[in-house]
């Protein structure tokens, strides 16, 4: 096998017509997959230039696997005090229900009267 050093190994590469650049500087590099995110810490990032595409090489010492939160949990519903009293006018259930009625629906009032209505809040 043939040994080359860095400056050897980027010369011949430009002579097949790709560029080598490393990206100082870099702190973190995250990796988004559907269900979860790959964090690699204190990165060596090269990016390759060929042609008319970039190809980048992460490598690193610290590589973690965080598994991502659903936006369903982040997501708070706010409700105004003003919406709970009048449900609880319009429908003669507690404040609690009402606020829990009105949360269930996101903040919609009309929901909320349907669903207290109905009966669906106990569920």
């Amino acid at each position: 096998m043939i040994s080359l050093s860095s400056h050897e190994l980027k010369k011949l590469l430009k002579r097949y017509g790709v560029e080598v650049e490393e990206i100082k500087s870099v702190e973190r590099v995250e990796i988004h997959l559907a269900d979860k995110v790959i964090v690699v810490l204190k990165p060596q990032v090269l990016a390759f230039k060929i042609a008319k595409q970039t190809v980048f090489q992460i490598s690193g010492e610290s590589v973690q696997e965080e598994q991502k939160k659903r936006a369903e949990q982040v997501e708070e519903v706010k409700v105004s005090e003003d919406d709970v009293k009048f449900i609880v006018e319009y429908t003669g259930v507690s404040y609690e229900k009402a606020r829990e009625a009105l949360v269930k629906a996101r903040g919609d009032i009309a929901k909320a009267i349907m669903m207290l209505m109905s009966g669906e809040s106990k569920q």
